[in-house]
């Protein structure tokens, strides 16, 4: 067992990949010699050389329509889009071909690929650097979407998204890069699966649905529902395509309350999408009405404070479930 950082997860996880399948490369900007603007990437441009990890031009476009091409002619790549926002710029690649291919060619062309790319708030970059836009990926038909919270998560299902045949958006936290995790070597590959969830904390009085960062978010105010009485369970997602909806349905089951946590703006939240199914699935297994904490429908602001008050917290997530249930 070793104490990494989730950047060093990341980076574990694409070496580990990169050495399991010589089909394997890595194409971004600044992800070989400079080791990834976040370094994410630091070491692989010497392990693997620079026909499997490229430099690629600053073009969102460029980088994605040769993981393409790539992919058509039967190589494995992954895609980094330094900044999740940037996806709005080649977000036709991504919705109309990518997403598209398998479908229209029934079947006769796959394109195994996955894009990577950091997500979220916390670092102060502002309205056009910092957004949540998982939920943008996650209404694409064709796409398979992962928000991993934790070092082990990371390898793991980005192990299981390289191995997918079908394309799969890999959100990684810009907040979660710096945190650390006990991850353990030495026994192998680490794979998981897509499409499930984790029970990341046990409980019966309340279930709390959260994503990537916002699931360490939700466990602090677990932490001290706990103090008050108030037993919470907290369900990591991890993934939205496929969603593990067996894992949230049960859990409802047992306490009879769900809150989601979401990063991302209110209006359309994925949070919504589970609701919706807890709504026709789940309705008389609840006792209250779910309650959506999120992100207003507003742009991010990069000053700290503003920043700080628009991100749900420990804090508001506390305060919000406390309110509910004293009602």
């Amino acid at each position: 067992m070793a104490e990494l950082t989730y950047r060093d997860a990341v980076s574990m996880g694409l070496a580990q990949e990169l050495a399991h399948d010589p089909n394997v490369v890595f194409l971004g900007e600044d992800v070989a010699g400079a080791g990834g603007v976040f370094k994410t990437s630091g070491g692989l441009l010497k392990e693997f050389g620079p026909k499997r990890v490229r430099d690629a031009p600053i073009s969102e476009q460029a980088i994605l329509g040769a993981a393409m091409g790539a992919a058509m002619t039967g190589l494995r790549p992954i895609a980094e889009i330094m900044f999740s926002d940037f996806l709005a710029v080649c977000w036709d690649m991504v919705a109309n071909e990518i997403a598209k291919t398998r479908y229209m060619t029934d079947g006769q062309t796959s394109l195994p690929l996955v894009i990577r790319t950091a997500n979220g708030a916390g670092s102060r970059f502002g309205a056009q650097h910092s957004q949540s836009v998982e939920n943008w990926a996650m209404m694409i038909p064709g796409l398979k979407v992962v928000a991993p919270s934790t070092g082990i998560d990371t390898i793991g299902l980005l192990a299981a998204a390289v191995r997918d045949p079908d394309p799969v958006i890999f959100f990684e936290h810009k907040s979660c890069y710096p945190m650390k995790f006990d991850v353990p070597t030495g026994g192998g590959d680490i794979v998981d699966e897509l499409g499930t969830a984790k029970i990341v904390r046990q409980g019966s009085d309340v279930t709390i649905v959260a994503l990537a960062f916002m699931v360490h978010k939700a466990l602090g105010a677990a932490e001290r529902l706990a103090e008050h009485g108030i037993d919470a369970e907290v369900i990591d997602v991890r993934s939205l395509v496929p969603l593990d909806t067996k894992t949230i349905l049960d859990s409802v089951a047992k306490t009879n309350r769900m809150f989601t946590v979401e990063e991302n703006p209110r209006l359309c939240g994925w949070g919504a999408e589970v609701v919706s199914i807890v709504a026709e699935d789940a309705f008389w297994d609840l006792d209250a009405p779910v309650v959506r904490i999120t992100t207003p429908h507003v742009p991010l602001p990069a000053a700290d404070s503003l920043e700080d008050a628009t991100i749900p917290s420990v804090d508001r997530v506390f305060d919000t479930i406390m309110k509910a249930v004293q009602q």
